[in-house]
């Protein structure tokens, strides 16, 4: 065996048929599963849906812009509302934002579906859209901070949101919103990790004894004080000045 598969639990070794056996019995479970979304999905395609002003302000590349503005045309949009810490620097802004938009990269598909997704932040146009930079993110990037209040109505200010519009003509509806753990729809790091032997290794797992449970908190998708991804841009020799506040620091090291 090897020096990982000592120190930590593994699963139990047995012959092809045997384990064929209990992936499929799995199996089973795994459709019923991926069957109970589909049917969540088509009751979702059936909530009604509330009128919000599509003249609500935001803050674009070109400045002053519209929600409807945010559409680009198409018949629907998905907005993500995403977190700011106003004034902080690189370091210091949401590891789960961050998280949750670095695996939102080909918007195609998306679009040929007539929907756009875009970014509204919930701080300042100018010092966000550097942190887009820094990131090397392409969608859309506006800032909502001066119309949170109607845009979020109901909902938490400062949290992150992802909510779903709809634009008939000029009249926009909003169809759907969600957070939490309904964030891990932009996600496929998870979605992949989940189908290995030792999952997330996060602590609030249901793993066998000997499991590595490593993560808790934060740092699930922060490391060496950082969110995660930053590394990567830092390694490419990206700046992580946000021009406002205190300046992006430069790495000692990454792990």
């Amino acid at each position: 065996m090897s020096t990982m598969s000592n120190e930590l639990g593994v699963p139990e070794a047995v012959d092809r048929n045997t384990f064929q056996s209990a992936l499929d019995a799995l199996r089973v479970r795994e459709k019923a599963h991926t069957s109970d979304g589909d049917a969540l999905a088509a009751a979702r395609r059936r909530l009604p849906m509330v009128e919000v002003d599509g003249a609500t302000r935001l803050i674009g590349e070109r400045g002053a812009a519209t929600l409807l503005d945010g559409f680009e045309g198409r018949r629907m949009l998905i907005a993500y509302y995403f977190m700011w810490h106003t004034g902080q620097p690189a370091p210091e802004q949401c590891e789960g934002c961050t998280w949750l938009t670095s695996q939102v990269r080909e918007l195609s598909y998306i679009h040929s579906r007539d929907v756009t997704y875009a970014v509204f932040c919930q701080g300042p146009y100018e010092e966000s859209a550097r942190y887009r930079d820094f990131m090397g993110w392409e969608m859309p990037w506006y800032s909502a901070q001066d119309s949170l209040d109607t845009l979020l109505v109901g909902r938490r200010v400062g949290l992150f949101h992802i909510v779903c519009y709809l634009r008939l003509g000029s009249n926009v509806y909003e169809t759907y919103w969600t957070t939490g753990r309904g964030g891990e729809a932009m996600d496929n790091s998870y979605d992949l990790l989940d189908l290995t032997v030792y999952g997330r290794q996060e602590m609030w797992e249901d793993s066998p004894t000997g499991w590595p449970q490593r993560f808790k908190g934060k740092q699930t998708i922060r490391t060496d004080g950082r969110p995660t991804a930053q590394w990567s841009r830092l390694k490419a020799g990206c700046s992580d000045d946000l021009g406002a506040g205190r300046r992006g620091t430069a790495p000692a090291s990454s792990s």
